[in-house]
């Protein structure tokens, strides 16, 4: 693609943006056959895309015999181990050609080496339109001046780079929403909000769901009303409860949890896949208050995230519980495994199945005003995610993983003293404030003391902050000390004798 094109492609991308309203963009994709984009995704990145032809090639794939939405499904998914990490960079971009994209951001991997994601203006926009869902649809954004305080780590990690570009794009649409950014910097998050916030109607505050209670929590603390400045909170990268958003949204003086909160689903490879949409946090909210309806329509007892999705813009699969998903972006992905565990809902069938538990979430009083819908509902289907399944915990938006622990356990001299078996958890406290828990089982005749522990936790805590540049910069330094504990050999609890050993627990 030459300058000229390159060009274009701008133009043209960002004027259909500003151009087409929310509700038109949004019809038009309910009304689009999914099985049509999607093959028409397949065999453009099948014939453009380098890494995904020879990923064909090498398998005996011939593109043009899929035809159908079942031959689509039938070919293999992708993951970072057989498709992103095995092929150059350049090679995964379309006409392999890294300069067709104009920005990179970066995630870290299990041994701290970051994986590369670029990206173009126009991957941006389809993004955009998912947070244009959440400011309009459940903060009424278009009417409303608004101060949009960035909170999520800016650098080379995906969150704060392209949250605030998405917000700015809002702001060129129309929308009267003004950008700040201070990142984690708590001290300035505090100022900027106390010294501009009565100058709009509302504040929200993008960030990590501890980190954004941690700032409210500090603010309270120093006499902070925040219930005067009307906040809303967007967040990712971490699965709640309904009774932390009802804790939270007590502080901020929240007056209905379905449309002062949104939840994004969203990854360093491809951005925002899906989002809570008052609807969808309703339904959340009687699940949690109904554990059995919970069960029966996740088939777990824990709570997932649940979020709604633009089947044109990110097509969602499950195979063996495992979600994949397809879209475009800087690096094209079909089928590909990120490994999150869950499941998608289609809209009729969710009404379908709470109706079964004498529940209308289009008649509940947070979403009705004088028996009339309000904004957030939409014919969207639904994915619930439960997270990782490939025994990482993720803590203030970091993925963390064993291995990181596993080093700061090799360590002299600690490997006299434990196994090298451990549990790690991410617990929350009294007050609903997230602590990373980690429980080390200590070697045969060892007795556990205070300077043991402490030197453990030191140890662990160099490795995660030398290893996971995630953990170095999404976690506060004051929550970034793993809480340890040490236990027996053979600990009931958490290392039962005969039982195969899983480092974490969720």
């Amino acid at each position: 693609m030459n300058s000229t094109s390159q060009q274009q492609r701008a133009i043209t991308a960002f004027g259909d943006f500003l151009s087409t309203p929310l509700d038109t963009l949004l019809q038009q994709h309910l009304e689009t056959p999914k099985e049509s984009a999607i093959l028409a995704l397949f065999r453009d990145v099948a014939a453009h895309v380098p890494a995904y032809k020879a990923f064909l090639a090498e398998r005996g794939i011939d593109p043009a015999t899929i035809q159908s939405l079942e031959d689509f499904q039938n070919l293999p998914a992708i993951a970072k181990e057989n498709y992103i990490s095995r092929y150059p960079l350049a090679d995964l971009c379309r006409n392999g050609k890294l300069s067709e994209c104009d920005m990179i951001a970066a995630s870290s991997g299990s041994t701290g080496k970051p994986t590369f994601w670029p990206r173009f203006f126009a991957d941006e926009l389809q993004i955009a339109t998912r947070f244009e869902q959440i400011f309009h649809d459940s903060f009424y954004a278009d009417t409303r001046r608004t101060l949009a305080v960035i909170c999520f780590t800016l650098g080379t990690w995906v969150g704060g780079m392209f949250t605030t570009n998405c917000c700015r794009y809002l702001a060129s649409k129309g929308y009267p929403v003004t950008v700040i950014t201070p990142g984690n910097n708590k001290e300035e998050i505090l100022r900027a909000v106390q010294e501009l916030a009565l100058g709009f109607d509302q504040v929200v505050l993008l960030g990590y769901p501890p980190f954004l209670k941690d700032v409210i929590d500090t603010g309270i603390a120093r006499n902070v009303q925040w219930q005067q400045y009307h906040i809303k909170l967007v967040m990712a990268g971490e699965v709640f409860s309904e009774e932390w958003r009802s804790l939270v949204g007590e502080r901020i003086g929240s007056q209905n949890p379905c449309y002062d909160f949104a939840s994004l689903y969203g990854t360093a490879d491809a951005g925002v896949l899906g989002n809570e949409t008052p609807l969808s946090i309703c339904i959340r909210r009687f699940l949690a208050q109904h554990p059995d309806a919970a069960k029966a329509l996740f088939g777990e007892s824990r709570l997932p995230t649940l979020v709604q999705y633009d089947p044109i813009s990110r097509f969602f699969e499950v195979q063996d519980g495992t979600l994949l998903f397809s879209g475009n972006n800087g690096i094209p992905l079909v089928r590909y495994n990120i490994l999150d565990t869950g499941g998608v809902i289609n809209y009729d069938a969710m009404l379908k199945f709470l109706a079964q538990w004498g529940f209308d979430p289009l008649q509940d009083e947070h979403l009705c005003v004088d028996n009339q819908a309000t904004r957030g509902i939409r014919a969207l289907p639904f994915v619930y995610v439960f997270g990782r399944s490939n025994f990482t915990v993720s803590y203030f938006g970091a993925n963390i993983y064993p291995e990181n622990v596993t080093v700061g356990l090799e360590r002299s001299p600690i490997p006299d003293w434990v196994t090298g078996k451990f549990v790690l958890q991410v617990k929350e406290d009294a007050d609903k404030n997230r602590f990373l828990s980690i429980v080390v089982e200590l070697a045969p005749g060892v007795e556990a003391s205070e300077d043991k522990r402490v030197a453990i936790a030191s140890s662990i805590l160099s490795q995660l902050l030398r290893l996971n540049s995630e953990f170095a910069n999404y976690v506060p330094k004051e929550y970034q000390m793993p809480q340890v504990a040490l236990a027996p050999t053979g600990d009931a609890e958490y290392f039962p004798i005969g039982v195969k050993h899983r480092y974490t627990r969720k």
